[in-house]
């Protein structure tokens, strides 16, 4: 399969057509950013890893009838993708409170949550990816109600899958983000699942293997990226 011109880029990844319009072809870039662009750096080496992470965890996932839009591994940067077309919203999954949500609502980083919270985000950097409920969603026809409860559907599903498997490494998985498109008429998982959108505590010591080393200027950047591409490709 032959890559085109660009389509598209964003703050981590470029994406390209091919010469057959069902696929796309995206490629991983070792910029950093967060709070919504606002800090911007770069990471060496973090595009190989996001990508060859994403991969293993995607053939995992599908492998237990989780439809996602991985096609090939093209090389350490570029793989063929599912032409989806991105529901404009983020769908976030917490099991530990950390982040934005201890802020949020004044609880401890680190508290074990009764259940997994659900939440979405409308995907907009301009306005500061807003949390958005299912009736504005719906109001805003964002998505439908079928759809809505596949995304959930599917967001829940991937959280149980990834916390067995993330544990079995001596991972603790503390919360996620993933993007949902539809191709064909279904909703298939689809952007990345890596340390960029995903919290990461080491089972034994909590220290801290993913993006937030970056964001809260902890160090080790590189190295815990490097780490947790070693966990999961044993």
């Amino acid at each position: 399969m032959r890559k085109g011109t660009q389509l598209y880029e964003g703050k981590a990844k470029k994406v390209y057509r091919t010469d057959d319009e069902r696929f796309f072809v995206i490629e991983y870039k070792d910029d950093a950013t967060a709070f919504n662009g606002e800090k911007k750096g770069t990471v060496a080496g973090k595009g190989v890893v996001n990508n060859r992470m994403s991969n293993i965890l995607f053939r995992m996932l599908e492998s237990h009838g989780v439809e996602t839009h991985f096609v090939e591994e093209l090389n350490d940067r570029e793989t063929v993708v599912k032409a989806v077309r991105i529901v404009p919203l983020e769908v976030i999954v917490r099991n530990v409170a950390a982040g934005s949500f201890s802020r949020r609502f004044g609880v401890e980083e680190g508290m074990e949550l009764r259940r997994p919270t659900l939440e979405f985000c409308l995907k907009d950097d301009a306005l500061g990816d807003p949390m958005i409920n299912d009736s504005q969603i719906l109001a805003l026809g964002l998505a439908d109600e079928e759809e809505l409860r596949t995304m959930s559907a599917v967001a829940l599903r991937v959280n149980d899958l990834l916390k067995d498997y993330f544990s079995g490494i001596g991972v603790r998985l503390i919360d996620f983000k993933i993007e949902l498109g539809r191709y064909e008429g279904r909703i298939v998982l689809a952007d990345e699942i890596s340390p960029d959108t995903c919290r990461f505590w080491d089972a034994e010591t909590n220290r801290k293997l993913d993006k937030d080393r970056f964001r809260r200027d902890l160090g080790e950047v590189e190295e815990v990226y490097r780490e947790m591409l070693e966990r999961v490709s044993r």
